[in-house]
């Protein structure tokens, strides 16, 4: 399921609304538990007790959000799933033991909480381990195929074979072979051995043999060599025809450069930014920039303090960087570096502890406090809210001639936080500007008010757990 231009796996959102039930239901039992039923039954009706149970239940599937815990990475993991779990009880515990003191009306009932969260452990441990078993058994994931040889092909079988909860695996691939235009190869790891002929019937007979009920296109040259008519019946009888480019998109957040075509970006729906959006885009970037930097007024004594105490030099750093259409602005942040770190080797990459870097800039970086400066850019017109990184012009010109597409990125203006700053870590080398790149094209290519929000309140979890920082 897409839902703001972002892909939910329907076992991953099936996990979450049974869990959100399940948690639901375990601080009901333990409210009828601790106080009987009849007791129970006044506070449910009475004392506001379904808003008081649907209350905490929420903060427990937030903090079960803000712990990655259905996150694909750990969704597969038992061992990252039993101590997230317990990081989550644990703060859910704390925030209310915090809550209720400040406000005693809200408490649940003496116990309650404590039996409740005891009963969403069992649960939750038991229903995860089902869902894992589940997942493993190949029987109950769809077959794919794939039809072609293009470095996409790689890219699909990995995110399949890493990513059990997306419920499909690959069961064959159909390739290209000879000087035939219409001649090909199925390989499958279920079949007795590999057989060869037409493209059109290996297809045919992949199919029936393999049980695939999808077929993915991942070729990099289609002309004269895709079975049009074939896959249009096939499509009818109910197997289903995606584009590969598409998949990989809808799965990974990002755009592959290696395999896309410039008519594909031209023609899509995407890459198009109306008057209106245009105009959202503006408001709300002033709006939360001013925002921004009327309720950061009481932080910057002690930040300029800090600064001033701990190293010497400027309180301020302003940096060159490109924007949108190429124009060079300055840029402006706190400085977190030693005043001239970069006097004796030029602009270069950020690194792992980085010795330019001074104590209190670490906790800056961490915070993201060094990028309060940069709201006034927002406001000028330099930047937006979201959007891709700004990078120094002494890094685009090389980046530009070894990366196809960079310049794409200087279509829009560049933003404080972007959709690469969230799904991919902090960049330091031309591999990861490449890959960040592919998460930059991928929000340009969609760019929507969903996905604005969707970047913003990530923003909000990595700042909170203090993820991504150099």
């Amino acid at each position: 399921m897409t839902l703001l231009h972002a892909y939910f796996p329907a076992r991953t959102l099936f996990l979450w609304i049974s869990e959100t039930c399940l948690i639901s239901c375990a601080f009901l039992a333990a409210t009828v538990a601790r106080l009987g039923p009849g007791a129970a039954a006044s506070m449910l009706n009475y004392q506001h007790g379904t808003l008081k149970i649907i209350g905490v239940s929420a903060a427990v599937i937030i903090c079960m959000y803000y712990f990655d815990l259905y996150d694909s990475s750990v969704l597969g993991n038992w061992r990252e799933v039993l101590i997230r779990l317990t990081q989550v009880l644990g703060t859910v515990y704390s925030v209310s033991v915090f809550v209720y003191y400040l406000y005693p009306p809200l408490e649940l009932g003496r116990g309650i909480v404590v039996i409740g969260l005891i009963i969403v452990a069992m649960l939750l441990l038991f229903w995860r381990r089902l869902f894992f078993v589940m997942n493993s058994v190949p029987e109950f994931a769809g077959r794919v195929l794939i039809l072609g040889e293009s470095p996409l092909v790689e890219f699909l079988q990995h995110e399949y074979e890493s990513r059990p909860e997306l419920g499909l695996r690959v069961v064959g691939r159909v390739l290209a072979v000879g000087n035939g235009k219409n001649h090909a190869i199925c390989s499958s790891s279920e079949s007795s051995g590999d057989f060869e002929a037409d493209t059109g019937e290996i297809l045919s007979r992949a199919i029936e043999i393999l049980r695939a009920n999808r077929i993915i296109i991942a070729m990099d040259d289609r002309r004269g060599k895709l079975p049009v008519e074939l896959l249009l019946s096939l499509k009818c009888c109910g197997v289903r025809v995606q584009d590969g480019v598409e998949v990989y998109e809808t799965l990974t957040g990002k755009v592959p450069i290696e395999s896309v075509r410039l008519a594909s970006l031209l023609f899509s729906p995407g890459c198009y930014a109306s008057r209106l959006h245009l105009f959202y885009k503006r408001s709300a970037s002033i709006l939360v920039s001013t925002i921004g930097l009327l309720l950061s007024l009481p932080l910057l004594p002690f930040i300029v303090l800090a600064i001033k105490v701990t190293s010497p030099g400027p309180i301020l750093y302003r940096q060159r960087r490109t924007g949108r259409g190429g124009l060079v602005f300055h840029c402006y942040k706190f400085r977190t570096m030693w005043a001239d770190a970069e006097a004796d080797t030029g602009p270069a990459w950020a690194m792992d502890d980085d010795p330019r870097i001074t104590p209190v800039g670490k906790f800056f970086r961490k915070s993201r406090m060094d990028e309060i400066p940069q709201l006034w850019n927002v406001l000028r017109g330099d930047m937006s809210m979201v959007g891709p990184r700004p990078e120094r012009p002494e890094f685009v010109e090389q980046l530009s001639r070894e990366i196809p597409y960079y310049k794409l990125r200087h279509t829009v203006r560049p933003g404080i936080t972007g959709w690469a700053q969230i799904r991919y870590k902090y960049g330091s080398s031309v591999e990861d500007s490449k890959e960040k790149l592919r998460y930059d094209l991928f929000y340009i290519k969609n760019m929507s008010l969903g996905l604005d929000l969707l970047t913003f309140f990530s923003t909000i979890k990595i700042i909170l757990l203090g993820r991504g920082a150099k």
